[in-house]
């Protein structure tokens, strides 16, 4: 399949922001500050909005609007493989992670270094991480997300791609109920909503990943 036009990408990205704007209107490190979110009841629409976010199989391939474009996402990639490249040693793993972390977030409308981030906490980018309460993945999605808005299969989350797609929809979809509170939408992430500890170990991790271009 093909992608649409997407991810410097701007249609994509905008119609996936206004599903999941939806949602909220209607609606350290590694394993021990895994992910834990509480499973809540969700409105038919919110659920419908997430199952569609998820349900979008495109590959992430990302589309440019023109070369400056492309050249700015090409200098990314080759900045954040040198940072990643102890956690990832070999070339073609690093490159496909980061090109799927770089689409999904772009396509959730994220910060890509916040993502970054966030995987650093959760899982320290093991694919195969699992917490003490079963979150999953690089970014710790807990399982109930499948049965709620995916097809009930668990074992998808050590896919690298679902992982990254549920934990940026996830993650969307808190901020849109936060209304774009972070500190609070990290908080649900984490299962630890408004305490301090997780939201400023992510936004310290994000500094990580940060790139000026």
């Amino acid at each position: 399949m093909r992608p649409g036009p997407a991810v410097a990408g701007v249609s994509r990205r905008t119609g996936l922001q206004a599903l999941l704007g939806l949602c909220g209107a209607l609606s350290f490190m590694q394993q021990a500050q895994a992910g834990a979110q509480v499973e809540e009841p969700l409105a038919d629409a919110v659920r419908t909005a997430l199952s569609a976010a998820i349900a979008n199989t495109a590959p992430p391939e990302p589309v440019f609007a023109d070369t400056e474009a492309r050249l700015h996402y090409l200098r990314w990639l080759g900045a954040m493989s040198e940072r990643l490249k102890k956690k990832k040693p070999d070339w073609q793993t690093r490159k496909d992670f980061l090109q799927t972390v770089w689409y999904e977030s772009k396509r959730a409308g994220l910060d890509v270094s916040l993502v970054l981030g966030l995987i650093q906490v959760e899982s320290n980018f093991r694919k195969f991480a699992v917490s003490s309460v079963g979150a999953r993945g690089y970014m710790q999605v807990m399982p109930f997300w499948t049965r709620v808005i995916g097809d009930g299969d668990a074992g998808k989350l050590f896919h690298m791609g679902t992982n990254l797609r549920f934990g940026c929809v996830i993650l969307r979809h808190y901020l849109d109920r936060e209304r774009g509170d972070l500190y609070m939408a990290l908080g649900r992430y984490n299962g630890s909503r408004g305490k301090a500890p997780y939201p400023n170990a992510v936004m310290g991790a994000k500094r990580n990943w940060d790139w000026a271009g």
